[in-house]
């Protein structure tokens, strides 16, 4: 067997025209454009990359993209007054704070500092409770693109045997408390479990968010399994850098029955879900239907 590639590339793509059509109708037939603020604290070279990626991709689904880029130096008090700012804002749907933060302010005040509703990272404290237990919430993106893959590739998830391995706050919990909500019946593993290849060989449906450069070997994997690498590993090979995840894709592919590239799986789904629940957060806040097929 050969597994099927899940081409997140392709996958992200439709999501994005997805968002693109919704967005044009919000704004013909309401007069409503959302909004996405990013808030970039330093020069990390990648948060920068990954910032313009945002913002090129926010405009052309036909948002407004609000930029604001801070010193390195910015202090706490500064970054909090900006964030009430944006929260009051009425024309500002969703706020995004790249992370990492320079070290002297504190990532969980700052966080916590979004309104609950504008958190399209979905890391406040506010919706990681809400998602724990079932309700409402703003879904971090990372995770809400794996299970929009899951669920177009599957179907139903319901009754499926899911290990995630990871327990992140970012990744790993988020992705367990969606793949419960589908009916899976779940397993968070880590680098700690005992018997780990056992555990995974067990499953229908696996995960990979540990950040371990292709921990998961092919053998590990049941025949047939889908897998789902959000591992994103640089290093240098043959000479030249690249990127690869936590499956050791080359043996895995031999017996998964789907299973997701590195790079072009995961990856691009994350901006994408990003554009997404920003258009989530101003149907919410003006008291619009959710768009469909775009949410947990």
């Amino acid at each position: 067997m050969v597994a099927q590639v899940i081409d997140g590339k392709a996958f992200a793509a439709r999501v994005r025209a997805q968002v693109a059509d919704q967005v044009a109708r919000l704004k013909e037939e309401n007069g409503i454009i959302p909004g996405l603020a990013v808030v970039l604290v330093g020069e990390d070279p990648a948060s920068q990359v990954y910032v313009r990626s945002k913002g090129k991709q926010t405009v052309e689904v036909g948002m407004n993209s609000y930029e604001h880029k801070l010193d390195a130096d910015t202090s706490e008090e500064d970054l909090l007054t900006l964030i009430d700012k944006l929260n009051k804002d009425p024309a500002v749907h969703g706020i995004l704070v790249q992370l990492p933060l320079p070290k002297h302010l504190n990532e969980d005040l700052v966080i916590n500092s979004i309104d609950p509703a504008k958190d399209v990272d979905g890391f406040h404290i506010s919706n990681v409770g809400l998602l724990g237990t079932g309700q409402k919430s703003m879904v971090p993106c990372t995770p809400l693109g794996c299970l929009m893959m899951l669920r177009d590739y599957h179907g139903s998830l319901s009754g499926m045997n899911a290990v995630v391995i990871g327990r992140s706050n970012i990744v790993g919990k988020p992705m367990a408390q969606l793949l419960l909500g589908d009916s899976c019946t779940v397993t968070i593993a880590h680098s700690r479990t005992k018997d780990l290849p056992d555990v995974v060989r067990r499953a229908d449906i696996v995960v990979a968010a540990v950040g371990r450069l292709e921990m998961v070997p092919g053998d590990w994997i049941k025949e047939g399994a889908t897998v789902i690498d959000v591992g994103i590993n640089r290093i240098e090979r043959d000479g030249k850098n690249k990127l690869v995840g936590d499956v050791d894709y080359a043996s895995a592919v031999e017996r998964a029955g789907a299973i997701t590239p590195v790079p072009g799986g995961v990856g691009p789904m994350t901006i994408a879900c990003l554009l997404a629940n920003t258009l989530t957060a101003c149907c919410r806040a003006n008291g619009l239907p959710e768009p469909e097929g775009l949410t947990a």
